[in-house]
């Protein structure tokens, strides 16, 4: 999207780099089981612009005093935590990356997230780009003037609060053989927390414990990575630890209930031109005649999964809970990224962190290449020049 340094870096690049990059970044850590783009992106100026406008308008609605009653019926009745606080620690817009009516680059909003994402993988990324790569110092994958330390400080402030690292943990279901348990060793070594299986936490009263060198340590402030859905139909794993939706005396970052008051609940409430015509299924009155032009989405669901995109009459009718599904014009990305062999499309996810009792402030980004019809893995297992990757942003 530079076309100089798209043509810097294609110039550079060979097979043999790319390879000895990915030594790099996975050196000291186990091997990373998802798959990392050839390249870093290269945004320009204006369209770093219209991303972080398009960020500022949604942050505007999560601030509205009326929020968390809009957003009510977003959270499953059975998967209610208590203890909500009064805003989340994470926010992360998904924009994919189109053309608008003028020809011109701009973000359309495809997910949102009130829920963390690789906060500390991406900074690992981008500086593994950056020694690999003679990337220009002109551009930087940080934003709204943060350079490593001040991320840092700030990624400490949100995670260990004021408490010690070692009151603080890292949980998911089985941590350290996730998906992203990249980024959760990472996480360790910048921030010296503790990574926690569900199962390595025992509760006494109201208390969470872990164990080591034999001694019960209260455990103060969670930095919870664990997604309900990926253990709803296995609720007896909390048989052998603790079920979060119980009473506790323990701090949530960010809470649970977050992650379903700020997701694609909360799109048909936004109205911009960054966010695609979205309307919850349930008040849809007369089925557009367009309909190839729509795509449908289950709430509650993650990663792509249960996502209709040729959708027909027949799907809508089928839908046994309409409540629960919103139908939202397709958006079509445009192949911006210049591969040895053809464009590829791209999608940029702002990533903002919101200390307690202070203001949300965007720090880095991730970002997406894709030739498949789906941003997503399963979506592109066959190509190269696609998978997870970094932007670097014209200052």
């Amino acid at each position: 999207m530079i076309p100089d340094q798209r043509q810097n870096f294609n110039q550079q690049f060979t097979e043999e780099k790319y390879q000895n990059f990915l030594t790099d970044l996975q050196e000291g850590y186990p091997e990373i089981p998802f798959r990392v783009a050839e390249t870093p992106i290269f945004i320009p100026k204006d369209l770093k612009e219209k991303l972080i406008a398009a960020g500022e308008e949604i942050i505007k609605l999560i601030k509205q005093p009326n929020f968390k009653a809009l957003t009510e019926n977003a959270i499953p009745k059975n998967w209610n935590v208590p203890n909500e606080n009064e805003q989340p620690h994470f926010l992360t817009f998904d924009f994919g990356i189109c053309k608008n009516n003028a020809g011109a680059l701009t973000p359309m909003l495809i997910e949102m997230q009130g829920f963390p994402s690789l906060y500390g993988f991406q900074t690992h990324l981008a500086k593994t780009f950056k020694k690999n790569y003679n990337i220009d110092n002109s551009l930087n994958y940080f934003l709204n003037g943060f350079d490593e330390d001040k991320y840092i400080e700030l990624f400490k402030e949100v995670i260990i609060g004021q408490h010690q690292p070692h009151e603080v943990a890292l949980m998911d279901v089985d941590a350290r053989n996730q998906k992203t348990a990249i980024d959760f060793f990472v996480t360790q070594k910048m921030l010296g927390i503790k990574i926690l299986a569900l199962e390595d936490i025992k509760k006494i009263g109201k208390q969470l414990f872990y164990e080591e060198d034999g001694k019960q340590i209260q455990l103060k402030r969670i930095y919870n990575r664990l997604i309900f859905d990926e253990v709803a139909d296995n609720t007896d794993i909390f048989k052998n630890s603790f079920d979060p939706r119980e009473e506790l005396d323990v701090e949530w970052v960010t809470h649970p209930n977050w992650f379903y008051r700020i997701s694609k609940y909360t799109m048909p409430f936004l109205k911009s031109e960054f966010v695609p015509e979205t309307r919850f299924l349930n008040e849809v009155t007369s089925i557009p005649a367009d309909l190839e032009n729509y795509v449908l989405k289950p709430l509650f669901s993650f990663a792509g999964m249960g996502v209709i995109i040729d959708v027909s009459e027949t799907d809508i009718k089928n839908i046994a809970d309409p409540e629960n599904w919103i139908l939202q014009r397709k958006v079509s990305y445009e192949p911006v990224v210049q591969s040895p062999d053809g464009g590829v499309k791209a999608e940029i996810r702002m990533m903002y962190l919101w200390p307690d009792d202070g203001e949300p402030q965007l720090c880095l980004n991730l970002a997406r290449l894709s030739r498949g019809k789906m941003i997503g893995v399963r979506y592109n297992a066959d190509f190269d020049w696609v998978g997870g990757t970094v932007g670097f942003m014209e200052q």
